[in-house]
């Protein structure tokens, strides 16, 4: 090759090169879930927004005695206003996102265990049908009877009775993090911390959802900064966390988006009425 062609070709090399340099590539196209209620930045801390009929959205600080923090995201509800139901599909598992464009809910949050074959751990009750062996002696449950009442209970204080109990929706999980009236629970967890999801009822009878998207709470801080919170909560219980971890809401001006990091077969799902 003539040397004045080769200086060509090897400047035009060159500029290629420095093309795809300068590009930003991505291996994968999967997106990444969201961990952050998508407009907090914009929304100020400890302030109530009511933003639909029997909805509000409140963002705290929270931080525990070695001084991580993480800001979680609290959803409440008035249950005039609002229907709950849970839904269980172990068969066609949804990240939350997909699960909130399915069923265009006002607020919906991850429920209780699964195995590995998207089956739920204890008991599931959804529109009626009953999956699922309910937990004896521990763990809570949070039900919606056939006359619309919702509750959240311990089941070591008040189990569940398949012959008396009359359930529309239900799903159970453990550990309960604050026992009715108040009082922090206690329980053997490990001190690993991870994304934090609970149920909970406040002293006025509200119905929230609260979640931490972060890795900054072990199980035992969170329950302490649940019972030391201004929530003036009732009583509580522990979802299922770490990827499982998702709260979403769509009420008004607010729009907390945490997706989960792994499909769902359980969510826990609330229409304005």
């Amino acid at each position: 090759m003539p040397l004045k062609n080769h200086l060509k070709m090897c400047l035009l090399l060159l500029i290629v090169a420095s093309t795809l340099l300068s590009c930003n590539f991505s291996l994968s196209t999967t997106a990444t879930p969201t961990s952050t209620p998508s407009n907090q930045s914009n929304s100020q801390l400890n302030t109530w927004y009511n933003t639909a009929p029997g909805v509000s959205v409140r963002y705290e600080d929270w931080k525990d005695p070695a001084g991580d923090e993480d800001i979680v995201s609290i959803v409440r509800f008035d249950l005039h206003y609002v229907n709950l139901s849970v839904a269980y599909q172990p068969t066609h598992p949804l990240l939350m996102g997909d699960w909130m464009r399915k069923e265009h809910a006002t607020a919906i949050i991850n429920g209780g265990y699964f195995d590995q074959q998207e089956n739920a751990e204890a008991l599931v009750i959804s529109n009626g049908q009953v999956f699922g062996t309910s937990y004896n002696g521990f763990g809570g449950m949070l039900s919606v009877n056939a006359q619309g009442l919702t509750t959240l209970r311990a089941l070591s204080q008040q189990p569940y009775d398949p012959n008396t109990d009359q359930l529309q929706q239900a799903t159970q999980s453990s550990p309960m993090l604050i026992f009715p009236g108040g009082k922090r629970a206690q329980f053997s967890a490990n001190a690993a911390s991870s994304r934090r999801s609970a149920v909970a009822m406040d002293k006025q009878g509200h119905l929230l959802f609260i979640s931490s998207p972060d890795t900054a709470f072990s199980l035992d801080e969170f329950a302490d900064l649940l019972v030391s919170s201004d929530l003036s909560l009732n009583v509580a219980l522990n979802l299922d966390g770490g990827a499982s971890t998702g709260l979403y809401a769509n009420a008004g001006t607010q729009h907390v988006a945490i997706d989960s990091y792994v499909p769902l077969p359980i969510v826990v799902i609330v229409k304005e009425k």
